[in-house]
């Protein structure tokens, strides 16, 4: 695993249970301008998945994204932790966000 690898997963460790990120601002977050589609290849080779929440990072337009083990295991996991998703795509999406 890489240095950028691991900076971006432990930031993401900061996004609480109940609340999503976006591929956009967590690449800022980390000093990525336009990183969007890295932190996207980032969270796709996730060897953590269990402890690093990748699935709490979705499209900045409330869609819930992609996902390794699929759209349905990330829909469930995301409304496991109290997340509203209807048609793919996150309710009271400005309650929901979690900005760093």
């Amino acid at each position: 695993m890489n240095k950028l690898d691991q900076t971006v997963y432990k930031k993401l460790l900061e996004v609480p249970k109940g609340k999503v990120t976006t591929y956009g601002d967590l690449a800022r977050a980390v000093g990525l301008e336009n990183g969007q589609r890295i932190i996207g290849q980032i969270m796709a080779r996730n060897p953590f998945p269990v402890i690093v929440p990748c699935h709490r990072v979705v499209k900045s337009d409330g869609k819930i994204g992609g996902f390794f083990y699929g759209d349905k295991v990330k829909t469930k996991m995301l409304s496991d932790e109290g997340i509203k998703i209807s048609d793919g795509k996150i309710k009271d999406w400005e309650k929901t966000v979690f900005r760093f």
